[in-house]
């Protein structure tokens, strides 16, 4: 695999999962309520609880986003 077919792939990597990571930060901010709603029904869990939980989980996706995507296709446009 050569240099411009891997930067690629990390560019739309880095791209649809960082749509991914924003998608989720605006629907968590935009409309809570309904993103509650929607998983109360398939979870008993409290509010309180699914605040932590989302947030827990927003945290890790982007550390693995920064850690996998980001400074991989960071570094292959440097060194390429």
């Amino acid at each position: 695999m050569d240099m411009s077919t891997l930067t690629a792939f990390f560019m739309w990597c880095t791209i649809l999962n960082g749509a991914l990571l924003i998608l989720w930060t605006v629907m968590f901010m935009a409309v809570p309520d309904f993103v509650y709603r929607i998983h109360s029904k398939w979870f008993p869990i409290s509010r309180e609880a699914f605040d932590i939980t989302l947030y827990a989980l927003a945290g890790g996706y982007k550390i693995v986003f920064l850690v996998f995507n980001l400074i991989p296709f960071i570094a292959l446009v440097i060194v390429g």
